[in-house]
């Protein structure tokens, strides 16, 4: 992100330089918590713009969207992603005596394992199917002998637009009704939804990069949905067309993280074409 920053600005000085006149006007919305809590960030930045009227046309979000070449990936839109912790509470005891116990691991298996096997929506021409994926499972007191009193999970959602929000409570909660209904154990689920899934087709800003791309590396570029989310999702749901363009993501999120400093100086070309499709006609 940093170097895409770095290439936007190099674009940018650029171009003004060359037209100083050209049409419309140009920002960065610079963030430090997008990969944290998104408090004080790009929603607060939306916020002030949406009570002043004023509207972004266009929006570049320098995520590292590109795999093989600078380029060859452009996130046009983002899955939603929603995360659910699940708290289960039976009754601790002694192993040797489970007729007198209510173990939440063993009530929590089939119902998480029933969650992990359901077809959600079978997604569309521009989103993969929505998915569930278990990241956390806590329970037990570190003692062998002992069945544990409770039992924590965590999952996400990254959901289509086949799916909502409340479609994917209503199913989850219904596979733990199912499960818990003749049980004397109990259990609650805390929701966080972190972003809607939203979508720019092809229109003036994709064709802008698509060219842009084209001239300035000859590579094709391939529209894509697949990933995590970024702050676009902020953008997009005030009638921005919004895009993900940056650097190859192979080492993202690694130790030794890195980006080719060849692909920067493409990426700032390509930025400095996306600026003149879209301010000079």
């Amino acid at each position: 992100m940093k170097g895409s920053l770095a290439a936007m600005l190099i674009a940018t000085e650029r171009f003004v330089t060359k037209h100083p006149n050209h049409k419309g006007s140009i920002s960065f919305l610079i963030t430090s918590d997008e990969e944290g809590p998104f408090i004080n960030g790009t929603t607060k930045v939306i916020d002030t713009l949406e009570a002043r009227d004023e509207k972004i046309t266009y929006c570049i979000v320098g995520e590292p969207s590109s795999t093989h070449a600078v380029g060859d990936i452009v996130k046009n839109g983002r899955r939603g992603s929603i995360s659910a912790e699940v708290d289960i509470k039976g009754k601790q005891g002694h192993v040797a005596y489970p007729e007198h116990v209510k173990n939440p691991i063993h009530l929590a298996m089939p119902a998480l394992t029933e969650l992990s096997l359901v077809e959600w929506d079978q997604g569309n021409d521009y989103f993969p199917a929505t998915s569930l994926q278990i990241s956390n499972i806590n329970s037990g007191t570190g003692a062998t002998n002992v069945i544990p009193e409770t039992l924590d999970a965590v999952f996400n959602f990254r959901f289509s637009t086949e799916t909502t929000e409340d479609e994917l409570k209503e199913k989850t909660h219904a596979i733990f009704d199912s499960h818990f209904a003749d049980s004397k154990a109990s259990y609650d689920i805390h929701w966080k939804l972190s972003g809607q899934p939203f979508l720019t087709p092809e229109g003036k800003l994709v064709s802008a990069c698509q060219n842009a791309i084209k001239k300035v590396t000859d590579v094709d570029t391939t529209l894509s949905t697949s990933g995590g989310t970024s702050d676009g999702r902020f953008i997009a749901p005030t009638g921005a067309q919004v895009v993900e363009l940056g650097v190859r993501n192979a080492t993202i999120h690694q130790v030794d993280e890195k980006v080719e400093v060849d692909d920067l100086g493409k990426l700032a070309q390509i930025y400095e074409g996306i600026l003149e499709n879209l301010l000079l006609d």
